[in-house]
C-alpha cells in the first residue's frame, strides 16, 4: 500500500517503511518555494543540504558553508513544509569539535532553523558526538561513503569504498554510527554491492545517491535532477530541463519588451 502523502513524516515511520520494503523518497530544498513544491508533490524528507554551497551560493564546493548559512536556508524551508521531514546537514567542521560545541550547533539548526533532524559526515570519528547529540533529544541521520566536507582528504569526487579495506571500514563505521543512535545513513557514491551489504546488516533505512538500487531510499540534489544545474553527476537520472525552458521563458520576455508588446495597452 501506498504512503498517506498527507500525514506528516516521523523517525518511527521512516524505520517502519524499511521493515515493510517501502522505499524513502529524499531531495534538497533551500527555501520556502522550493520545500513547498516538494512537499506538495509528496516527498518524504527534504534535506537542506550543505549543497546549497554549490548550488545556490555559488561556490566549488560545501567547504565555505557556515552554520548560520544552514541555519538560514533551513528556516527558510521550514516555512514551506507541513508534511515531509525537515533534515538539515551540519556544515564542515561544525559536528567535529568537542561533542558539547556540537550539541551546540545542532541545537541552533533545530531551535532556529526548524529542522527535525541534523545530517552528520563521517564514521567512527563522529560517533562521540553523534552520541551526544541523541542522547539530548535530537535526531540524527548519519553519511558515509563521499563526504564532500572531506573532499581536499579524499582527492576529489570519486567512488568510495572500492578496495576491501576501506570497504570493511566503512561497513565497520555503518554499524558504529547505527549504535551511536543514527536512524537513518546516507550513503554516496559507493559500490552497489557494498551498499546492499550494509541496507540488509543495519536495522535502519539507508538512502543511496550514486551508490545502486539497494539502499532503502534515494536522495538527489533537486536542482540536478530537474535539469538546473550544468553538468550533474553521472548517477543523477535528468527528469526534465527547466534551465532551457526558464531561458526560452525568459527570451521570449526580452524579446516583448524590446519590441514594445510588453505589458501592452491597458
Amino acid at each position: 500500500m501506498a504512503p498517506n502523502p498527507a500525514k506528516k513524516i516521523r523517525t518511527t515511520a521512516l524505520v517502519e517503511r524499511k521493515q515493510r520494503g517501502e522505499k524513502i523518497t529524499m531531495l534538497t530544498a533551500y527555501d520556502a518555494l522550493w520545500a513547498s513544491l516538494l512537499d506538495e508533490a509528496g516527498v518524504d524528507t527534504v534535506l537542506v543540504g550543505d549543497s546549497l554551497g554549490n548550488v545556490i551560493l555559488g561556490h566549488e564546493d560545501t567547504i565555505p558553508v557556515t552554520l548560520d548559512d544552514m541555519v538560514h536556508h533551513s528556516a527558510a524551508a521550514r516555512r514551506g513544509v507541513k508534511n515531509a521531514m525537515l533534515i538539515a546537514d551540519m556544515p564542515f567542521i561544525t559536528a567535529r569539535l568537542s561533542p558539547d560545541e556540537a550539541l551546540r550547533n545542532a541545537a541552533r539548526l533545530v531551535q532556529e532553523g526548524g529542522a527535525e533532524a541534523v545530517k552528520i559526515e563521517g564514521g567512527s570519528e563522529v560517533v562521540p558526538a553523534i552520541a551526544h547529540i541523541v542522547e539530548s533529544g535530537i535526531p540524527v541521520v548519519g553519511h558515509l561513503g563521499l563526504v564532500p566536507q572531506s573532499i581536499h582528504q579524499l582527492g576529489g569526487y570519486r567512488m568510495q569504498g572500492k578496495e576491501e579495506e576501506a570497504a570493511e571500514r566503512m561497513f565497520d563505521d555503518a554499524q558504529r554510527l547505527t549504535q551511536a543512535g543514527v536512524f537513518m545513513l546516507v550513503l554516496e557514491l559507493i559500490p552497489a554491492d557494498l551498499a546492499k551489504r550494509i541496507t540488509e546488516a543495519l536495522p535502519i533505512p539507508t538512502i543511496g545517491i550514486g551508490a545502486g538500487p539497494h539502499c532503502d531510499g534515494q536522495v538527489l540534489v533537486s536542482h540536478d535532477m530537474l535539469g538546473l544545474c550544468p553538468d550533474p553527476p553521472r548517477f543523477v537520472k535528468v527528469y526534465t530541463d527547466l534551465r532551457t525552458e526558464a531561458c526560452q521563458a525568459i527570451g521570449r520576455w526580452l524579446g516583448d519588451v524590446r519590441a514594445g508588446d510588453f505589458p501592452g495597452s491597458p
